[in-house]
C-alpha cells in the first residue's frame, strides 16, 4: 500500500511540474496583456488542477495497461509468425486504438465538409493499414527510412491535387492521431514485435512506427477532400461567464458525464479486444490480468478528467488570448507567447514522458530523457513560432512543411537508423493533447481576430509541431555520430580500446 501511495505521489508531482509552467504563462499574460474576468480565471485554474490529476492517473494507467497490452500482443505476434493471423490482427488493433484516440474526436468535430462518423472510421482504417504494413516491415527487417521516403514523397506529390484549405487539416490529422492512447500502445507493440530479434537493427525497429502510421490519416483526409464539398465552418467553444461559484462548478459537473461516455466508447473496444486476446492466446496470470484491468480503469478516469479540464477551460482561454493579442496588434508578442507556449507545453504532453523513458532505457542511458526533452522543447517552440508567423502572414503551410520534410528525409541518410526511428516517433508524440486543445485554439483565435482564413492559416499547426522533431532529433543523431568519429580517431592515436558504435547497423 505504501509503494502504491508513493507511486501516486510521484506521478502527481511529475504531472504538476509538467502543467505548472504553461499555467503560469497564461496567468502572467492574463494579469498583464489580456485581462479576463475573475470567474474565467477560476475556471482556468480549476481546469489546470484537473489536468494535473488527470495526467497523473493516465500515466499510471498507461504503464500498467496500454504498454503491457501492446508488448504482450507484439511478442505473441513475433512468436506465432503466422501472417494469416498477424495481418488481420494488426489491422484490427490499429483501427481500434485509433478510434480510442480522444484527439481524433476533436479533429472530426472541427473539420468542415466531412461527416464525423465517415471521417473517424476512414482514419481508423488508414491507421490499421499502416500499422499492418509497419509490423510486416519489422518482421521482414526492411529499414524504416525507405518506407518513410516512399510514403512522404507520395504525400507531397498528392498535395498538388488537393485544395489548399484541406492541406492544414490533412497534416493535422497525421499529428492528432498519434496521441496519449495511440503512442504508448503502438510503441509497446513495436518493442514486443522486435523483442525476439537478436540482430543489430532490432533496437532501431523498436521505434519509428508512430509517425509511420500518421501517413495513413493524412492520405485519408486528402482523399476525402475530393468527396465532400461545402462551406467551411470551424466551431470552437467560447469562454463562458459565470454569475457565481455554483454555476462555475456546475459547468464542470455537467461536462464530466459527457466525457465519461466519450472515453468509455473509445476505450471499450480496446479492453474487449484485450479480453478476447487474453482468453484465446495470451492467458496471462491472474496478477498480471488484474494489474492491466486496474490500469485500464486508471486510464479511463485520467482521460475523463484531462478532457474535461482542457475542453471546459483550456481551449476557450487559449482562443481568447490569441484573439485579444491579434486584435490589439501585439503581433510580436503573439509570436513570442506562441514560442514560449511551445517550449513549455511539450512537457505537459502525457506521452512525452513515456517516450523519453523508453528511449533512455533502450539506449542504455546514452540518449538521456533530459536530452530528449530539450530537443523536443526546441522543436515545438520553433514550430509554434513558424505557425504564428503563418497566421499573421497567411503564407501556405507547404512553404514550411516541404522544406522541413526534405531536410528530415535527407538527414535519414547521415545519422544512425535508431535516431531516425526515434525522431519520427517524437514527431507523433509532440503533437498531442496540449497542441490540439490549447495551441490550436490559440492560433484559431488569432486568425479569426485578424480576419484570416482559419482553415489555411491556423489549421496545420499540429502538423508543423509533428514535423519539427524530425529535424532536431536527427541533428542530435548527427552530433552523436560526429562525437563518435572524434572518439575513434583519438582512440587510434593514443592506442586506447576501440570505441564501439552502440547502434551501428
Amino acid at each position: 500500500m505504501f509503494k502504491k501511495k508513493k507511486l501516486l505521489f510521484e506521478k502527481f508531482m511529475e504531472s504538476l511540474r509538467s502543467v505548472l509552467p504553461i499555467t503560469l504563462i497564461v496567468i502572467f499574460i492574463c494579469f498583464t496583456f489580456v485581462p479576463i474576468s475573475t470567474d474565467a480565471m477560476l475556471s482556468f485554474l480549476l481546469g489546470s488542477a484537473m489536468l494535473v490529476v488527470g495526467i497523473a492517473l493516465f500515466t499510471i494507467g498507461v504503464e500498467n495497461a496500454m504498454i503491457p497490452i501492446g508488448e504482450h500482443s507484439g511478442t505473441w505476434m513475433a512468436k506465432t509468425q503466422k501472417f494469416r493471423i498477424i495481418i488481420p490482427l494488426s489491422f484490427v488493433l490499429g483501427a481500434v486504438i485509433a478510434i480510442a484516440e480522444p484527439n481524433l474526436q476533436v479533429l472530426a468535430a472541427n473539420v468542415p465538409f466531412m461527416n464525423k462518423t465517415v471521417l473517424t472510421l476512414s482514419m481508423a482504417a488508414g491507421v490499421g493499414i499502416m500499422l499492418t504494413v509497419g509490423i510486416l516491415r519489422i518482421f521482414y527487417r526492411i529499414k524504416l527510412k525507405w518506407f518513410l521516403l516512399f510514403f512522404y514523397t507520395a504525400i507531397f506529390v498528392f498535395t498538388a491535387f488537393v485544395e489548399s484549405d484541406f492541406l492544414g487539416a490533412a497534416f493535422d490529422a497525421g499529428g492528432i492521431i498519434t496521441g496519449p492512447v495511440t503512442v504508448p500502445f503502438i510503441m509497446a507493440l513495436c518493442v514486443g514485435a522486435a523483442s525476439l530479434r537478436s540482430d543489430t537493427g532490432a533496437d532501431a525497429d523498436s521505434f519509428g512506427l508512430v509517425s509511420f502510421i500518421a501517413a495513413g490519416p493524412i492520405f485519408v483526409v486528402m482523399a476525402l477532400s475530393f468527396v465532400y464539398k461545402g462551406n467551411a465552418v470551424v466551431t470552437l467553444d467560447t469562454l463562458k461567464l459565470y454569475s457565481d461559484t455554483l454555476e462555475l462548478s456546475g459547468s464542470f459537473v455537467r461536462a464530466i458525464p459527457v466525457y465519461m461516455l466519450e472515453v468509455l466508447s473509445a476505450l471499450a473496444p480496446i479492453f474487449i479486444c484485450f479480453l478476447l486476446f487474453q482468453f484465446a492466446v495470451l492467458k496471462l496470470n491472474r496478477n498480471t490480468f488484474i494489474r492491466i484491468t486496474t490500469g485500464v480503469l486508471f486510464t479511463y478516469v485520467g482521460l475523463v478528467l484531462f478532457l474535461t479540464g482542457v475542453n471546459v477551460s483550456f481551449s476557450p482561454v487559449g482562443s481568447l488570448i490569441g484573439g485579444v493579442l491579434a486584435e490589439n496588434d501585439m503581433l510580436v508578442l503573439l509570436v513570442l507567447v506562441g514560442t514560449a507556449l511551445g517550449w513549455f507545453s511539450i512537457s505537459a504532453e502525457p506521452s512525452v514522458q513515456v517516450l523519453n523513458k523508453q528511449v533512455e532505457e533502450i539506449s542504455g542511458g546514452t540518449i538521456t530523457a533530459g536530452a530528449m526533452g530539450t530537443a523536443l522543447s526546441i522543436a515545438v517552440a520553433c514550430a509554434m513560432a513558424f505557425s504564428m508567423i503563418r497566421v499573421i502572414s497567411g503564407i501556405s503551410i507547404l512553404w514550411i512543411l516541404v522544406p522541413g520534410y526534405l531536410v528530415s528525409l535527407a538527414l535519414m541518410f547521415f545519422v544512425p537508423d535508431i535516431f531516425t526511428s526515434i525522431a519520427f516517433d517524437s514527431g507523433g508524440v509532440a503533437s498531442g493533447p496540449m497542441s490540439v486543445t490549447f495551441m490550436l485554439p490559440f492560433a484559431i483565435g488569432a486568425s479569426r481576430a485578424l480576419g484570416g482564413n482559419i482553415l489555411s492559416d491556423a489549421f496545420g499547426l499540429v502538423g508543423t509541431v509533428a514535423m519539427m522533431p524530425l529535424i532536431t532529433i536527427q541533428v542530435m543523431g548527427a552530433i552523436y555520430k560526429i562525437k563518435l568519429k572524434v572518439a575513434k580517431e583519438q582512440a587510434a592515436v593514443y592506442g586506447d580500446t576501440e570505441v564501439i558504435d552502440l547502434w551501428e547497423v
